[in-house]
């Protein structure tokens, strides 16, 4: 087996390299830029396609991924500020609701109701003349008790009536109210005819499904 001999193969590429410079060389100014952009082209270009370029590309596509991440995180903090808004009233309205429930009396409550809203006419210094409870009016949740009652007296006693059933610890509404005045030897008065409305909670009653039974053959 012949031995090869690496130093005239060296010696070879050194001559032909250095006739390329010489040639090189004796090009204009020109030429050996382009030849040089050339040669940076070919040793830089596969570099910049295979992986230069696919990094760029990545990375885009990474902003645009952040920027639709950012955008769904906006929403999701509106979406929580707004959740944390309701929480807030939802709880707002249970406390008035509570609140609520506790002036409404429960049935047993009501006779004595009643009574009071009568004595806070005598001790106003009315004259009953009319007081006449009627039927409970069921509502969704809750059941109007109407009280038909007409008084007599002065202006300042009626007002201070209802002042007295305003200031009671349970709801009660004065509605329909006329006044009338009546001349007498004493002096005039005003027959007054209201209703009186309080309220009772009704619980809503569990609805029991009733299935037919099949006969049997």
């Amino acid at each position: 087996m012949k031995k090869i001999d690496f130093s005239k193969i060296t010696s070879k590429v050194a001559d032909a390299i250095g006739k390329v410079t010489d040639k090189v060389g004796k090009l204009s100014r020109l030429y050996r830029i382009l030849i040089f952009i050339g040669i940076f082209a070919v040793l830089i270009g596969p570099f910049v396609y295979f992986v230069y370029l696919p990094k760029i590309q990545k990375i885009d596509q990474l902003k645009k991924e952040q920027g639709d991440l950012d955008s769904r995180l906006q929403r999701a903090r509106a979406k929580a500020s707004q959740l944390k808004s309701w929480l807030a009233k939802l709880e707002e309205a249970k406390t008035k609701f509570t609140v609520a429930m506790k002036k409404l009396p429960e049935k047993k409550e009501i006779p004595s109701l009643l009574a009071n809203v009568s004595q806070s006419g005598q001790d106003a210094g009315l004259e009953f003349l009319l007081f006449q409870p009627k039927p409970e009016v069921t509502k969704e949740f809750y059941a109007e008790i109407p009280v038909s009652i007409k008084v007599s007296g002065g202006y300042h006693n009626v007002a201070l009536f209802f002042d007295k059933v305003a200031r009671l610890s349970r709801i009660v509404n004065m509605d329909n109210i006329n006044m009338s005045e009546i001349k007498g030897k004493e002096g005039d008065k005003l027959d007054t005819s209201c209703t009186a409305i309080t309220y009772r909670f009704v619980e809503a009653q569990p609805q029991v499904a009733t299935k037919g039974k099949k006969k049997r053959s």
